[in-house]
């Protein structure tokens, strides 16, 4: 080979090179970019040099190692943001349940104090509007965050199905460009690794790389959401047994629609908000109707105790709604009915059911607490021809059941937001003895037993009104406490992780600076060559 040809050679991979590390240059900032290497080898055909390959230098390994701290970091990151929301609505000192339980209680001695007194009964009557009042507003509250979720939930799921899409289209031009040129375009692998990075973002899943070429998506128990050049929907569907709650479906290749659990989705936004909902937002709900229910029913049932200034007995102070039975969409049963009563208000958990008809009839049922996943033994079952009582509540069955009909029990859910005070008229309140042997106006017996149910356990047997909502306040921030101590603690593996991989696949500038002198003088070095073999051809000529 002439020295031409050997320059020639040099001066096209230098070029090459200085393309490469120009290019390294200018994506410095691009999201997903991954410094690339040019790979130079002896041209064994006669001499000189060639460009074996610009090699990506990204590690598959790390990547995923990765994509799955950001996956933990985004679930954590979600569920901290909304458990934040809670634990500092009912940790607040002003507008927290807590003083206007201390207030109710308080116009209860006072009314006790003075039994005939306009303005202490007066007194019970604002405190109880106002207790009551805050109920309804932190069940709103609540309502309002688990519409929010349903949002979210939709909006997850449409960025998820739009990243899924470009990562398949990203398969079948990956797939094009190699059999047309040999080798995958460096920016085109770049792309579908960054769409990978951030759909890791928002849902967990599982990459298989088949055959070197296609990425095929995973999610939950293996469904796939993108396989080679083919990408799969997921739809965010009203729940089949809560027409309240929005939860995503998944459809097939056969177009079928199919509902997924709501454990399936752990990592990712949408893993967060699916986790909070299901762990903090629904028990927290649930505490709070619990308290409300306690407290209508045993203060109503003390009310009834006593009588009032006009010598009757004491009618309901509190009115509170029935558990929410809630259907499933599939049932075939004929003419089926759940209704559901509260029998004994101190048995009654915080707990969600699932009624299962295991054949026809009303004979065979399993009831399994959501709360905990098991079942009911029979031994805690009470049971007649058309009702079943556990747990504080009885079951009027009705119709007739097919095997597989299944019915969804919230005994707590939506109590709060339907407590209400039904006292107006100072007179009725019940603050005497009903024995009818005393109807003196001075009479406080029953005002002072009203006034000492806050020191008895009525909420679920174990507990008094001020000690249950103490719990939920520290249930609630011992979560955040947990949820934020894993997340610091998921975001420094994060960290770290990046910075393995940046020291892999990251641009740094002074080495790219360097580079770019290095193969300057190369270029310059290889041109000289070409120079000298000028000059020995015109001396050559020159001799003739």
């Amino acid at each position: 080979m002439s020295l031409f040809s050997i320059g020639l050679s040099g001066l096209n991979t230098a070029q090459a090179a200085l393309q490469t590390a120009s290019s390294n240059v200018s994506n410095v900032f691009t999201p997903g970019y991954n410094r690339q290497l040019t790979l130079i080898g002896e041209n064994t055909v006669g001499g000189g040099v060639q460009v074996n390959d610009v090699q990506r230098q990204f590690n598959k390994y790390v990547a995923n190692q990765l994509n799955t701290a950001t996956g933990n970091s985004a679930a954590l990151q979600a569920y901290s943001n909304q458990v934040s929301q809670i634990d500092n609505l009912l940790a607040d000192r002003d507008a927290g349940l807590a003083p206007l339980m201390q207030n109710f209680f308080s116009s209860l001695e006072d009314l006790a104090g003075a039994p005939s007194d306009p303005a202490a009964r007066q007194g019970v009557i604002g405190t109880a509007d106002t207790l009551t009042a805050q109920f309804r507003s932190f069940d709103s509250y609540l309502d309002d965050m688990q519409s929010g979720i349903n949002g979210n939930i939709r909006d997850e799921v449409t960025q998820i199905n739009n990243t899924a899409k470009q990562v398949a289209t990203l398969n079948r031009e990956i797939a094009l460009a190699k059999a047309k040129t040999g080798e995958a375009p460096n920016s085109l692998l770049n792309q579908r690794d960054h769409l990978v990075a951030e759909l890791s973002k928002r849902v967990g899943v599982d990459l298989v790389n088949q055959d070197g070429d296609s990425y095929n998506l995973t999610i939950g128990n293996g469904q796939p959401l993108v396989a080679g050049r083919q990408s799969f929907t997921l739809e965010a569907v009203t729940s089949p047994l809560d027409p309240s709650r929005t939860v995503v479906a998944y459809r097939d290749a056969g177009g079928n629609l199919m509902s997924l659990d709501e454990s399936t989705f752990e990592k990712g936004t949408l893993g967060g908000l699916m986790t909070f909902r299901r762990e903090t937002l629904d028990k927290t709900q649930n505490q709070i109707g619990q308290m409300a229910l306690a407290l209508a029913n045993e203060f109503n049932a003390q009310h009834a105790q006593g009588q009032d200034l006009n010598g009757d007995q004491g009618e309901d102070f509190f009115s509170i709604g029935s558990p929410r039975v809630l259907p499933h969409n599939d049932n075939t049963g004929s003419g089926v009915t759940v209704d559901v009563a509260f029998v004994d208000s101190r048995k009654v958990s915080t707990s969600d059911y699932d009624v299962r008809f295991e054949g026809p009839g009303t004979s065979d049922i399993v009831i399994t607490r959501r709360a905990t996943g098991e079942e009911i033994p029979a031994s805690e079952i009470t049971t007649t021809a058309t009702t079943l009582a556990f747990d504080g509540l009885e079951l009027t069955l009705g119709g007739t059941p097919a095997a597989g009909d299944r019915f969804q029990i919230q005994p707590t859910r939506d109590l709060a937001g339907t407590l209400k005070n039904e006292i107006r008229d100072t007179s009725k309140i019940a603050a005497a003895d009903l024995d009818p042997g005393n109807v003196s106006n001075g009479d406080n017996r029953n005002a002072l037993a009203l006034q000492n149910l806050q020191n008895i356990d009525i909420v679920g047997g174990n507990a008094s009104i001020s000690e249950a909502y103490a719990s939920i306040v520290s249930d609630v921030g011992n979560r955040t406490n947990v949820v934020k101590a894993n997340l610091s603690a998921q975001q420094g593996l994060t960290e770290q992780l990046t910075a393995v991989q940046q020291s892999e696949s990251g641009v740094n500038l002074d080495e790219e600076a360097a580079n770019l002198i290095r193969y300057q003088q190369y270029y310059q070095a290889n041109a000289k060559v070409i120079e000298t073999g000028g000059n020995l051809l015109d001396t050559i000529l020159n001799l003739r």
